[in-house]
């Protein structure tokens, strides 16, 4: 194992160890509270340009396997742990964690106190870090970490969407040909499915899954994708994803929203529910430290009834700024009281600051896909 060291912006800094050997990494670090699903998590493209710290104390005993991902790359800048466990034992684990970070070129880092991590990062906020196994100057490490550019206002779906259109088929991305025609005549299974434009600002792998499941046909765009073209698509819905990064300089995607409010019924999570939010007239902010894990407590109003959710997101969409006449508050946080959700009282519009697909995660949520499904069974 070799020494390594992890500088905040604030000065803080933290010995540790490198398991997956040389290197150097920046980031904002960020905690993440759930206690099973790493790979899910190092997946997520939610998590571009952080460094992630695992609260649960012991991570690599069930190893990694090629069907346990959220995205065709791991996407965290780092990866923090108490304990790396390096021999799994799971009968599905086709690989060690250290060596999938390590294909990867992503520094994963054991022997710290995530306890005092995780508590810094609660009482402080969430902030720059430099981690690195060659430059052990505490000050310099210090200065580093203070020169990399903050999380807010940078448009990081412009990072992490696809380049071009597919299709999800039989839970796995299906390419287009060159010669596709991008309309109405995309769509093979129209008569017993519906057709779904998803927006790829990060999308998770099992959004998509959870889409088909619920009787979608769906086609993956950019998130640059103009509002004509998707008129042109003539979808039975649209689909705006998760996401990672600042959601107010996304100002392309937000324009489109706006454009097809009245349009199809739209459905929003996590980054797609920010932009949403922007494009309704609502205001976002920056959250002290997150909302990350799968153990995130948020209440429906309308039924009183508190779902366990999983959440990963540092930005969140202003309550003041959205509750009026055309919109109703549906869900909170319980933790801070932060919106979760919220539809138009006029438009089959709905849109959830949470992740009702888990992975990793309870299931409370999964009925908002059905909702999503009704609506555009309505419009029909």
């Amino acid at each position: 194992m070799l020494k390594a060291l992890l500088a905040l912006e604030d000065g803080r800094t933290f010995p540790c160890r490198s398991f997956t050997g040389p290197g150097e990494t920046q980031g904002e670090v960020v905690f993440n509270t759930s206690m099973t699903g790493y790979q899910e998590v190092l997946t997520d493209p939610s998590y571009n340009g952080q460094i992630v710290t695992m609260t649960y104390p012991l991570v690599g005993n069930y190893g990694t396997n090629p069907d346990d991902i959220e995205s065709a790359a791991i996407q965290v800048a780092g990866f923090i742990v108490k304990e790396y466990q390096d021999f799994p034992s799971n009968f599905r684990s086709t690989d060690a964690l250290a060596d999938y970070l390590r294909h990867s070129g992503i520094l994963g880092i054991e022997d710290l106190d995530t306890r005092a991590l995780t508590r810094h990062i609660r009482n402080a906020g969430a902030m720059r870090a430099f981690i690195s196994t060659e430059d052990l100057d505490p000050d310099s490490l210090v200065q580093k970490a203070g020169a990399i550019p903050s999380m807010v206002g940078q448009d990081l779906a412009r990072v992490v969407t696809t380049r071009t259109p597919y299709r999800w088929e039989n839970g796995r991305p299906s390419p287009l040909s060159h010669n596709h025609p991008m309309n109405g005549t995309t769509w093979q299974h129209r008569t017993d499915r519906f057709a779904v434009v998803a927006f790829d600002f990060g999308i998770k792998f099992n959004i998509l899954r959870n889409l088909e499941q619920s009787g979608c046909e769906i086609l993956v765009v950019p998130a640059d994708t103009s509002a004509d073209r998707i008129r042109s698509l003539e979808p039975d819905g649209i689909f705006l994803s998760n996401g990672p990064g600042d959601p107010e300089p996304v100002t392309y995607a937000i324009e489109t929203i706006g454009d097809l409010l009245d349009y199809r019924p739209l459905f929003g999570i996590c980054l797609g529910h920010q932009l949403l939010g922007l494009a309704l007239g609502g205001r976002t902010f920056k959250l002290k430290f997150g909302h990350r894990g799968a153990n995130q407590p948020v209440k429906q109003l309308r039924t009183g009834r508190v779902e366990i959710t999983s959440q990963n997101h540092g930005f969140a969409v202003d309550t003041e700024t959205v509750a009026g006449d055309d919109i109703d508050i549906t869900h909170i946080n319980l933790n801070d009281n932060t919106l979760e959700g919220f539809r138009h009282r006029k438009l089959p519009i709905q849109a959830v600051q949470y992740h009702p697909e888990a992975s990793p995660g309870p299931h409370d949520a999964e009925y908002l896909f059905h909702d999503f499904t009704r609506m555009m069974h309505e419009r029909r």
